[in-house]
């Protein structure tokens, strides 16, 4: 957007224009960078003959206070609207979903702090809404009539506070957390405190906290209303965000495994989020169907292959947790169908000699799988490449020290476990 040759080329034969971009992870000076490129764009979408320009702003008051953030973000919809090409620029409070920095921040907080000090302006009111809500906007918008210019606020089924939206996400997560209201700690000093407990956001998120006493609620509704999209409540939107994270974290391939030899990268292997992941992989001499024939006759009579005294451990702790430990065994001995229990685990996916994925029932402070993927050699050569994943949501800070202190183990057994499934398949017994 600020190199102005790029975007001629980038623009021709474009009928509308989706603009969604800020800078204000660039530091000081982004209001004058976003205005810049703004200017560019615009430019570069009429000499192309653009249609109409959507873009994606922020909802605030334009005749009151508005945080540098949000007033950005509203002169850059005026640029837009002052410009020869039509512009609806929608105006949308805190986006719950994957990726969304404001949705990101709050659950960074809530996801490491037992302790929630809960200054005056969590009590601002929001109106958030759902990323598939605004994706409704958005892609309604591309057909609609008419060539003006407007403005559409949109917000999600319910007026809610920043602590209301902390204490759902902390409700639907399972994470008990102690609420502390305190009178004082304005945003600039939360956003001190922010940048020492998520560093990652420290940028970012002072600049998002900066806004939040200042109300982003929607007042024209007529607008919206004009459009086919039935915003979901407060509830509903994390609910939905939760079950596409969970699912696509589930599903997700990592097809970068490090080889069975290779040490992580850092302790506690990688991270994404609230989630972990300790995945390798190791080549096999044997084809794909010999491989999962092994990895299917896991658990129950069979054992788990690598150090079967620790899992009959783990069972017995689990049992005396009140969990269901390693007493149930297996339907078969041979085949898996997606539903069996597997000891203490649930066959939540099977595609033979594909895939097994197994959900995690012991007691454990979050949700963990254990995922197996088998796939023929890249090179041709007979054989297989098996790719082995500890997959663990945590619960809140118990769930991290959970993970960290398991460890060391989980090297030990899991890593003997994939050499032990591939020495059986390269032709020992078959337990």
């Amino acid at each position: 957007m600020l190199d102005p040759d790029s975007l001629g080329p980038a623009l021709t034969g474009v009928d509308v224009a989706y603009y969604l971009v800020h800078s204000m992870g660039e530091g000081d000076g982004f209001r004058e960078r976003e205005l810049r490129a703004a200017g560019n764009f615009v430019r570069a979408a009429e000499t192309a003959g653009v249609r109409r320009i959507v873009y994606l702003g922020g909802l605030g008051d334009e005749e009151g206070e508005l945080s540098e953030h949000l007033e950005s973000r509203q002169a850059v919809g005026r640029a837009f609207r002052g410009s020869a090409v039509p512009t609806t620029e929608f105006r949308a409070s805190i986006i719950i979903g994957s990726g969304s920095l404001s949705f990101e921040m709050i659950r960074a907080l809530v996801d490491k702090l037992p302790v929630m000090i809960l200054p005056r302006w969590v009590r601002t009111p929001t109106q958030p809404i759902a990323i598939e809500d605004v994706i409704g906007y958005l892609v309604t918008e591309l057909d609609r009539p008419g060539a003006d210019s407007r403005v559409v606020e949109i917000g999600g089924a319910n007026v809610v506070s920043y602590g209301a939206i902390m204490r759902e996400y902390a409700r639907q997560r399972d994470l008990r957390r102690v609420w502390i209201p305190v009178p004082v700690l304005t945003p600039w000093l939360s956003s001190l405190w922010l940048g020492l407990v998520t560093p990652v956001f420290a940028r970012i998120g002072r600049q998002l906290i900066s806004g939040v006493e200042y109300p982003t609620v929607v007042r024209d509704q007529a607008p919206a209303a004009a459009y086919d999209v039935s915003p979901r409540s407060l509830r509903g939107a994390i609910e939905r965000a939760l079950v596409y994270e969970n699912r696509e974290f589930a599903l997700t391939r990592w097809s970068d495994a490090r080889s069975t030899g290779e040490r992580p990268d850092s302790y506690g292997g990688e991270r994404i989020g609230s989630r972990f992941v300790d995945s390798r992989s190791t080549r096999v001499g044997a084809p794909p169907e010999a491989v999962f024939e092994v990895i299917a006759r896991i658990g129950g009579g069979s054992g788990w292959y690598f150090a079967d005294w620790l899992w009959s451990l783990r069972g017995l702790l689990d049992l005396a947790a009140g969990g269901v430990g390693v007493r149930r065994g297996r339907r078969d001995p041979a085949t898996l169908l997606p539903g069996d229990a597997v000891d203490f685990w649930r066959v939540e996916d099977v595609e033979p000699p594909r895939l097994l994925r197994l959900r995690a029932e012991m007691r454990v402070p979050g949700r963990a799988w254990l995922q197996f993927e088998v796939e023929p050699a890249a090179d041709d050569a007979p054989g297989a490449r098996l790719t082995q994943t500890a997959l663990f949501d945590a619960a809140g800070l118990f769930g991290r020290l959970y993970w960290y202190a398991l460890w060391p183990v989980h090297q030990f057994v899991f890593g003997g476990m994939l050499r032990e499934i591939a020495r059986r398949a390269e032709g020992c017994r078959v337990a």
